[in-house]
């Protein structure tokens, strides 16, 4: 019976779509809250700095519906973050690749996320922000500054793109989707 009702309910999320839960962090002034309303409304939205968090539903990308929590990214509030971390079907992890001083402090609080148990074999993608800003690192330079090539235990992807205008979120996304949805097969079994 078990299986039957099993193979039921993976028969209607195919029909019906995927639901993921998304996090979405990084340090304050990367982009995070630009990309998220980029990503929903389309539109390029003046913001300020995210105390606490936002949470929005984006439209699926490739028959999956995410639930993208956008969480503040000041240090104060960075300890928080891992109240946030159960039940996460992926991380987008936005940089700020103009501000490569920054760059050890992110890869210090990315490390610390995967530290933790409930974030366990989460696959991410780094969204390589601001690449219309003089001097931004490409996707290739700031995945070597943030140690990804010696991770194990996630898949991962880095994508340049520009909160502003839009390039690159989609298709990172779309790579967070395949990635999330062998996830989430895995997680089943």
């Amino acid at each position: 019976m078990g299986i039957l009702l099993s193979s039921l309910q993976q028969a209607l999320m195919n029909f019906t779509g995927t639901k993921a839960r998304i996090l979405m962090l990084g340090l304050d002034a990367a982009g995070k809250t630009t990309v998220l309303y980029k990503l929903k409304l389309n539109e390029t939205v003046t913001t300020i700095p995210t105390i606490g968090f936002n949470v929005e539903t984006v439209e699926p990308i490739r028959n999956v519906s995410f639930t993208v929590w956008d969480v503040g990214g000041q240090q104060k509030i960075r300890a928080l973050w891992r109240h946030y971390f159960v039940n996460t079907d992926g991380l987008v992890f936005i940089v700020d690749s103009a501000d490569q001083e920054r760059f050890p402090e992110a890869k210090s609080e990315l490390e610390a996320i995967f530290e933790n148990e409930d974030m366990r074999g989460v696959p991410f993608v780094v969204m390589a922000n601001k690449q219309d800003l003089p001097g931004a690192k490409g996707p290739s330079e700031v995945a070597e500054a943030l140690g990804l090539r010696k991770m194990q235990g996630h898949q991962w992807h880095v994508q340049g793109c520009c909160a502003t205008n839009g390039e690159g979120l989609v298709e990172g996304m779309e790579v967070l989707t395949n990635m999330v949805k062998q996830f989430q097969k895995n997680m089943r079994y």
